[in-house]
């Protein structure tokens, strides 16, 4: 993806949140519009400053679900979840899918960000969790406690293990309802 564009009558505080969440610099910015970016593209989002008078997005409407951003690596999953819950912004919801460790996140809009880690070395494996039995019988995956999985992570257990004992922490009710 090049880059996301949002319409929103919460500028600011859309703007603080991507800056904060993605340590995004803004390239341009005005009252009524925002470039930004977190690498060396010229910019990955961009905000528009809609009137107060606009009417709110319908949420029953058709809308993009969430987006998602992949990082390298468990410790770079885990240090952005540290860092922002240190600046009071926490997932609603942590989900091992299997597939990835996926840690969900609201912007000011409500707009679903998925901040998440691919489970497996290759998209060969990753592509066959979709036929296993664990997958076919649960396709969301459990619920994980994130807190309990950055504590055994950082005292230097295997990722996995540290999965699996974050599963065991949390409140399976935590899952969203699909």
């Amino acid at each position: 993806m090049a880059h996301i564009v949002f319409q929103t009558k919460r500028y600011k505080e859309m703007v603080d949140w991507y800056t904060t969440v993605f340590h995004a610099e803004p390239m341009f910015a005005n009252e009524k519009l925002t470039f930004m970016t977190y690498d060396d593209e010229h910019h990955r989002f961009a905000f528009v400053n809609m009137p107060p008078e606009c009417p709110d997005k319908d949420p029953m409407s058709p809308a993009v679900a969430h987006y998602a951003y992949t990082y390298g690596s468990a410790d770079d999953l885990l240090s952005t979840y540290e860092r922002l819950k240190g600046e009071g912004i926490v997932p609603r919801w942590a989900i091992n899918h299997w597939i990835t460790t996926s840690l969900y996140y609201a912007d000011p809009d409500g707009t679903e960000v998925e901040l998440q880690l691919d489970n497996h070395p290759t998209p060969e494996e990753s592509k066959a969790v979709f036929s296993s039995e664990a997958y076919l019988a649960n396709p969301i995956g459990n619920a994980f406690d994130p807190d309990t999985l950055l504590q055994q992570f950082r005292a230097g257990k295997d990722y996995a293990q540290c999965l699996r004992e974050a599963e065991a922490a949390a409140d399976p009710s935590a899952l969203p309802v699909v």
